[in-house]
């Protein structure tokens, strides 16, 4: 079999050999990010930018330094045993290396000898991303089943995994052998030759990059080296790396309007859905000592629309969230929902799917009466009637929302609250969407009832499907005299929302959230992950299959503050502070 040529239009730098195995982590519990690895070894990489060899077009794009050094490498490898509890968290990332026919690889013998400062992979359509969710489960979650599938080929996700070199020699030995195992053939694009199966998975050294990938990915590296427009260089990337925070071992680039799907942002991004909402947007990922902070960085917008997530109103949702009991343990604000709910709750819904993919559970799994899959559907099922795309709809509901918040406390199954507060601008508008709502319900099998709590003028309570406990649909007013629309677990929670004993903007959870986050940032999120560990624990739910796997690691976690600001340059930050155990 042929040998792999390089192509070498610069010659190589130089850089310092750096130790210890590290890699880029999953973001937050949610967001999609395919790592690199990192390690001992001789030779002196190139410190080339992956993204300078990427297409301009790509909707996706994680870049990560591999072989940090310093505070950088010992805050990466901390924060990872913190999560992990292993010696190496990241060693079993390699298997994203795994291509079909390959014998298990060591990092060791088989990546650290030729691997470089810096990795990347790239995506030409977002919807692809959830195909990658197998190989992070099995290297980040461990699995007893056999490696998961490469996912790039004709009939998989079309990118590239592109890693810079330490050693283009001993990088090309690999791909050589990769590429046999796989029962590549040789071929070439554009005078430049590679390896490819007959699943279209391609093996290529491009000047002096190491790439893998499908074959059309291949080719789209190999045009942006021959002149091609490249992501490093495009007007969108090069704004928010700028404005990038310092001391990031990773980020993750989307642009929602270079893909296809006009804007549609699947399963794994849901989290970053929620955040930045359809914006082109970079998150980063910052390793410190006993905490681990996510920065989501967006392009304004000068759209009247609003662009969802939040970021769509970092004042107003802050502003909600200070109205919220001060005695939650998860609060959210949120900006102007009347425009951003449908697009939010389809985030919340992509999300979920993911997380089920992540923690490799079936569609229909269920630990019994009661299961995490139902909870969730029935508390979505009410919030996608009031945010659904349709006339009647945005006539009966999101005509009259303005800001709102998400709110739980208490400690225990009998004293747990929660609720969906939504202000409005309409009192007799929202009043009316009490009855509206309790309908669209009804059709969707939950039986209602009208109920009279103090302080509402239309009050219904339903039994929901997945719902332990009775959804009230209620229209009052608060302490102020502002209407407020809630969607609330018992009539306890409608009361609580609309006449809290204390506010959390007067709470000592609120001061230490806006400590935690630093940088002048008022905060509009706050979630104490043991207080729903506890609950979950408490009726059984940490065994359900949807979650069981992600438990381990949610116990690693504390707290979870965020806020957001408008950066100086036409950017809007959200930052997320993660607290580890």
């Amino acid at each position: 079999m042929a040998r792999l040529p390089t192509l070498q239009r610069r010659p190589a730098g130089a850089a310092a050999a750096r130790r210890l195995p590290t890699a880029l982590a999953l973001l937050a519990a949610s967001a999609f990010v395919l790592p690199g690895c990192g390690g001992g070894g001789g030779g002196s990489g190139t410190s080339a930018d992956p993204a300078s060899a990427v297409p301009a077009s790509a909707p996706i794009y994680a870049g990560a330094d591999v072989r940090p050094s310093g505070s950088e490498q010992a805050n990466a490898a901390a924060v990872g045993r913190s999560i992990t509890h292993q010696g190496d968290p990241y060693l079993r990332l390699v298997q994203v290396l795994q291509t079909p026919g390959s014998p298990q690889l060591e990092y060791g013998r088989d990546i650290a000898p030729w691997l470089g400062p810096h990795a990347g992979v790239f995506l030409t359509s977002l919807a692809d991303a959830g195909t990658l969710l197998p190989l992070l489960r099995q290297g980040l979650l461990g699995s007893a089943s056999s490696a998961a599938a490469f996912p790039f080929g004709s009939h998989g996700a079309q990118g590239a995994i592109v890693m810079d070199t330490s050693d283009s020699s001993k990088a090309r030995s690999f791909l050589n052998s990769q590429a046999a195992h796989a029962g590549a053939h040789a071929t070439s694009y554009r005078g430049v030759s590679y390896e490819a199966t007959a699943e279209g998975i391609a093996f290529a050294m491009v000047d002096r990059f190491a790439v893998i990938g499908s074959e059309a990915g291949v080719h789209g590296v190999i045009d942006t080296t021959l002149g091609g427009a490249a992501l490093l260089h495009a007007s969108g990337y090069a704004k928010l790396l700028a404005d990038a925070p310092a001391g990031a071992l990773a980020h993750l680039y989307t642009n929602p309007t270079a893909a296809a799907e006009g804007g549609t942002q699947k399963g794994a991004l849901g989290l970053l859905a929620l955040l930045a909402g359809a914006r082109e947007s970079n998150i980063s990922l910052v390793p410190a000592s006993g905490s681990v902070s996510v920065y989501v960085d967006a392009a304004a917008t000068a759209s009247t629309s609003t662009p969802g997530g939040l970021l769509g109103s970092v004042a107003e949702g802050s502003r909600a969230f200070d109205e919220l009991p001060g005695d939650s343990w998860l609060a959210i604000g949120l900006g102007h929902l009347g425009s951003s709910l449908g697009q939010d709750v389809l985030a919340l819904r992509e999300l979920a799917a993911a997380g089920s993919s992540l923690s490799g559970a079936s569609a229909g799994a269920s630990s019994g009466p009661l299961s995490l899959k139902g909870l969730v559907e029935g508390l979505l099922a009410p919030l996608s009637a009031l945010g659904a795309d349709t006339a009647q709809a945005k006539h009966d509901f999101s005509s009259w929302m303005g800001s709102g918040g998400v709110y739980a406390s208490g400690s225990g199954l009998l004293e747990l609250k929660g609720a969906v507060v939504i202000e409005s601008t309409n009192p007799a508008l929202s009043r009316a969407a009490v009855q509206k709502l309790a309908a669209q319900l009804r059709l969707g099998g939950s039986s209602t009832q009208p109920v009279t709590i103090p302080g509402t003028d239309a009050a219904v309570a339903a039994k929901v499907s997945g719902l332990p406990v009775t959804l009230v649909i209620a229209n009052g007013r608060d302490a102020a005299g502002e209407t407020k629309f809630v969607l609330g677990l018992g009539e306890a929670s409608v009361t609580d929302a609309l006449s809290p004993s204390t506010a959390l903007a007067s709470a000592a959870s609120r001061s230490s959230a806006a400590a935690t986050l630093g940088e002048g940032l008022q905060p509009s999120l706050l979630f104490e992950v043991p207080t729903l560990l506890a609950l979950l624990e408490g009726v059984g739910l940490t065994e359900d299959p949807t979650i069981s796997k992600l438990v381990p690691y949610l116990h690693s976690v504390a707290t979870i503050a965020g806020g957001g600001h408008a950066l100086a340059s036409e950017v809007e930050r959200f930052k997320l502070s993660v607290g580890l155990r």
